[in-house]
């Protein structure tokens, strides 16, 4: 039995690596086919396809979706209210016609967008006035997208609604995720650093003056001879210094005051909206932003519904039977074995591959701790350390993708320049994990 799920499994992967079938849809078809191979009934209310594995099992990840949502929210005002692109252009302004400053500040920009809402929003964030400048000021255009992702990975570690992603996912609680992505965070801030800081060095600058730059990407305050007043500022489009910390608010009341993930945000998107629009104006753009918010939601949302009911098959007794004698043979035992071997399978996590945590690696996830493999703490660790690389080197993700074809290259040109990096980043990560939870 055992077998016979691991080669639905396998032929799931095969599907969404091909992408023969989407994504949410593969996910649906082998939780379905592992329920039944599992000997769980089509109807019932206990261990059943329909009861179990549909009606529970979708929304299983509810707090995560609506996690999304807000974190969409947010980043769809960051955007409308000209937060983020301000961001950008002080920075540019600030580094002046240095390539490399330029590039560190803008790396800091997709931290902070990467820690509110990630993938492609948070990618368009930062890069839409972040790329141009930087290709403006040397930076090549390889090392200007993976700028973007490298950023937007080492804010990761910050995002609460990764958070409650793992939380939900892994049936661990928020604040032992917390634990663990506090201490993530530098190595993945160190690795970005260090990606930015070697590739210019290797790569040096390539100055593109021919790039159209956004309207003061690249002038420094009072270049024109105006002060810095209200009527300038307006026309072009920035937002008050006072709205620019709107990134850090939910950041703040997660981390330092403990606030849940969901009122955080919410916190956030209200501060965001109350220093940015006019009151008179406030109802009518917070509704316009929520609709637009949805429609970059909906492609996770649906996600999640799948990977809920994928967990709820992989959880039944029969699965958990079938597969625990497989899965316990085949795991590494041991702190450094644990290290030695996940460090080596760090690329089955791209191209939607089995340790993919937004695919068919949640089910992997769940297997790991329905089996008692390892500590749940240690599993969560494996995880959130592969999430590092997928978030940033795997070429059919959607931020990897805009990105590259943003900044004029190939999404593989993308992942060969940052897969170093971000492979020593996932073992960084894993050491971390063997330390503080298999030692």
């Amino acid at each position: 039995m055992g077998i016979a799920i691991l080669a639905v499994m396998a032929v799931g992967v095969a599907l969404m690596l091909t992408r023969k079938v989407p994504t949410a849809f593969a996910l649906t078809f082998l939780a379905i086919a592992i329920a039944l191979l599992s000997g769980a009934s089509l109807l019932g209310a206990e261990n059943s396809v329909a009861g179990t594995v549909m009606q529970e099992g979708a929304p299983l990840l509810a707090a995560t979706m609506i996690a999304i949502l807000l974190g969409s929210w947010l980043g769809t005002v960051m955007a409308d209210t000209g937060i983020a692109s301000t961001l950008v252009r002080k920075i540019v302004e600030f580094g002046g016609e240095r390539p490399t400053v330029v590039a560190l500040g803008v790396f800091c920009v997709a931290i902070l967008c990467g820690s509110i809402t990630g993938s492609a929003p948070a990618a368009m964030l930062a890069g839409v006035v972040g790329i141009p400048a930087m290709i403006a000021v040397g930076v090549p255009p390889v090392v200007a997208a993976g700028t973007i992702l490298m950023g937007i990975a080492a804010g990761l570690p910050l995002e609460l609604i990764g958070w409650q992603f793992l939380s939900d996912a892994i049936g661990i609680p928020v604040e032992t995720v917390r634990f663990f992505q506090i201490r993530l965070f530098p190595i993945a801030l160190v690795g970005g650093m260090a990606y930015i800081l070697v590739e210019m060095r290797r790569r040096g600058a390539r100055h593109a003056w021919a790039v159209r730059v956004p309207a003061g990407a690249g002038a420094g305050a009072g270049a024109t001879g105006e002060d810095e007043g209200p009527s300038r500022r307006a026309r072009r489009g920035d937002a008050p210094w006072y709205a620019l910390v709107t990134p850090l608010v939910p950041i703040v009341l997660a981390l330092g005051l403990h606030v849940p993930i969901i009122a955080s945000l919410a916190v956030g998107l209200l501060y965001a909206l109350v220093t940015t629009v006019p009151l008179r104006q406030m109802g009518e753009r917070a509704l316009r932003t929520l609709y637009r918010a949805f429609d970059v939601a909906a492609p996770p949302i649906v996600l999640f519904i799948a990977i809920g009911m994928l967990l709820s098959a992989v959880r039944l007794p029969g699965a958990v039977s079938a597969l625990n004698p497989i899965v316990s043979a085949l795991s590494p035992s041991g702190p450094l074995l644990f290290v030695l071997v996940f460090a080596v399978l760090v690329p089955l996590c791209l191209y939607r591959g089995p340790f993919n945590i937004y695919g068919l690696g949640a089910g992997v996830a769940g297997v790991l701790v329905s089996g008692g493999i390892y500590p749940t703490p240690a599993v969560l660790g494996l995880m959130a350390s592969y999430g590092q690389v997928l978030g940033v080197s795997d070429p059919t993700s959607t931020q990897t993708v805009w990105s590259a074809q943003y900044a004029g290259v190939r999404p593989e040109k993308a992942m060969v320049s940052t897969l170093p990096y971000t492979w020593a980043i996932a073992v960084g990560g894993l050491v971390l994990t063997a330390f503080l939870f298999l030692l």
